[in-house]
């Protein structure tokens, strides 16, 4: 088959793989409709995830159609259409057992790893790094899900691919941004980052009952989309966005502030941005969190930090002297999708709610290291790329 695979930095190939085949019980194997090109993936695409090794099929947003199924894959038959979440859980375990299911105990086979740099294991996904079990992932033609008896949603028949693809990652992590916000009626959320991801946090907050939404980003295109979405905009580029959030809350912050943005933040041209990227540059650290050092300072006090950007290792300059003595609340961490699926399910059915307002760019598998290229450069309005294979 054919699939997006790892071969270094800036260097991802369509390439010829062995098609995948059932290993487990549990396992389902389904043949790819649609699947997307996630701001999380860029990190893989810059460098900056570790444990990545040549040839490794990428990708963690995809759909498809079912065309294989384990003995003990639940009710899952074959032709049904299914949504498969980022995260791989086993349903049983302590954690999953209580809806936490991006920390599943069992579901990540490169457990040893994971504890070195992080102390303890999340949840196995697809195509992220042989930190997070070293799985295949779905920006190919056929995809191995395992524990499919827990993973997958099965997608009604009347709903496009378009508007079901996105339950897979990027709208339950930006609706779980807004949740962790506790939003109550009168609300003033901020909102760094106007990618896909922020997109969907900036619907979500309204959809749970923000009076505004301040989003915070410097592309046209995205700021643009985030104005069609309701939110005030404001371009780090060109204001102090401190200045600007204090002036627009009476000098007090925002209620809740949500880090959309992760590890790769461009910053600004102040000192602490350029000393991140000098730090990343000569592997004296791991991250760049100048949005997440914004938002604690632009949080009112006793208020929440949301953070759903994703971050892999070590932080710098963070200042937690001012969270502390101001009684921030941080709340964060990959989205245990499965917890959030038939509520968001029913949003898309009920017509409150259509995740596919954020494509821009489509492609097959082949046109896939190109618009990798043009998603990370943020050319020709490129939002939201999504492949057919």
């Amino acid at each position: 088959m054919k699939a997006l695979t790892y071969h270094g930095k800036e260097d991802i190939r369509c390439d010829h793989v062995d098609d995948p085949r059932i290993e487990h019980a549990r396992d389902a194997i389904i043949k790819v409709t649609s699947c997307a090109i996630c701001g999380s993936d860029l990190h893989i695409y810059d460098g900056f995830m570790p444990e990545m090794h040549t040839g490794d099929i990428i990708g963690h947003e995809a759909m498809g159609e079912v065309v294989e199924v384990g003995p003990e894959a639940g009710d899952l038959k074959v032709g049904d259409r299914v949504v498969v979440p980022f995260t791989i859980s086993c349903g049983e375990c302590f954690f999953c057992k209580r809806g936490f299911f991006s920390a599943c105990e069992r579901s990540n086979r490169d457990q040893d790893k994971a504890r070195k740099l992080w102390g303890n294991t999340p949840a196995g996904l697809f195509g992220y790094s042989h930190l997070l079990g070293g799985y295949a992932g779905g920006q190919a033609e056929y995809l191995r899900v395992p524990y499919a008896d827990v993973g997958p949603i099965k997608v009604p028949g009347g709903m496009s691919d378009d508007q079901a693809l996105f339950l897979s990652d990027i709208f339950p992590t930006g609706y779980m941004g807004a949740e962790f916000c506790d939003i109550k009626r009168g609300d003033t959320i901020a909102i760094w980052g106007c990618g896909p991801v922020g997109q969907m946090a900036i619907r979500s907050a309204f959809l749970l009952g923000a009076e505004r939404v301040i989003a915070i980003d410097t592309v046209p295109e995205r700021l643009e989309l985030a104005r069609a979405g309701g939110a005030e905009t404001l371009d780090f580029l060109e204001v102090d966005i401190y200045d600007e959030i204090m002036a627009k809350t009476n000098n007090r912050g925002a209620d809740a502030c949500i880090d959309a943005v992760g590890t790769e933040a461009a910053g600004n041209s102040s000192f602490m941005a350029m000393v991140d990227r000098v730090k990343q540059a000569t592997f004296m650290g791991t991250d760049r969190p100048h949005v997440l050092r914004q938002a604690i300072h632009c949080c009112r006090s006793f208020g929440t930090v949301s953070v759903i950007g994703v971050y892999a290792g070590l932080l710098d300059k963070i200042p937690f002297g001012s969270a502390f003595n101001r009684g921030i609340t941080f709340r964060m961490g990959q989205t245990p999708v499965q917890r959030y699926l038939p509520k968001l399910l029913q949003h898309i059915e009920e017509g409150e709610f259509d995740p596919s307002f954020v494509i821009t760019h489509r492609g097959k598998l082949e046109d896939g290291p190109e618009l990798y290229r043009q998603f990370r450069d943020k050319q020709d309005g490129c939002v939201k790329v999504v492949l057919n294979p």
